[in-house]
């Protein structure tokens, strides 16, 4: 997993007001907050805060006002419901060699079997425990020649070293359902004969 390095600045302006001037330098305003410390209002880098946000459970290093250094991972993150430009992230404080529980997407690789069967995704994101600074990315699982039916669970799926499930071991994340039979115009027809003959 990459560490992302952001300058951070502390601020003391709250409010709808503070924060808007806050965006309109292309900044986004943060809360620092883990390990029972008081919250750490913050401000980071509009762009560079999205772009470390592309990667899922990113570990960001922050240096507050260039006096100190804090490890952190994003807990919540707001959004303009229209534009899509950050409006606020919580990040949670974490320590090297500390095990965090966070989200990781589940990919999918190969074919279902043949029959226009469909894949499900029931938990689109797998809750795991792993340590702060060795959280992976996303886990792929082969769906190769799954037969309508069957299902993967969360214990099937091969995990990173150092890396646990945080979900019942038996949570169904993939289910491959049957596809639809589609009737034909002739079983259609016949179905309107026998209801007019009634």
């Amino acid at each position: 997993m990459s560490e992302v390095k952001l300058a951070a600045e502390t601020r003391t302006e709250f409010g709808k007001g503070a924060a808007r001037r806050i965006r309109r330098d292309n900044k986004v305003p943060v809360v620092l907050y883990g390990h029972g410390t008081e919250p750490v209002h913050l401000t980071l880098p509009g762009h560079d805060l999205l772009l470390a946000l592309r990667t899922p459970n990113v570990l960001i290093s922050l240096d507050i006002d260039g006096k100190s250094n804090e490890l952190a991972i994003p807990k919540a993150v707001q959004r303009d419901p229209l534009k899509g430009f950050l409006e606020h992230v919580d990040l949670l404080l974490v320590k090297r060699g500390e095990k965090v529980t966070v989200e990781v997407p589940v990919h999918t690789e190969g074919e279902l079997a043949p029959g226009g069967n469909l894949l499900e995704h029931v938990l689109n994101a797998l809750p795991v425990e792993a340590e702060a600074t060795h959280i992976p990315e996303a886990v792929t699982v082969s769906v190769e020649g799954l037969e309508a039916g069957a299902s993967i669970l969360a214990k099937d799926i091969t995990l990173p070293s150092g890396t646990t499930l945080a979900v019942e071991e038996d949570a169904v994340v993939l289910q491959v359902l049957a596809a639809q039979a589609e009737e034909t115009e002739g079983e259609e027809a016949a179905e309107g004969e026998e209801v007019a003959e009634a």
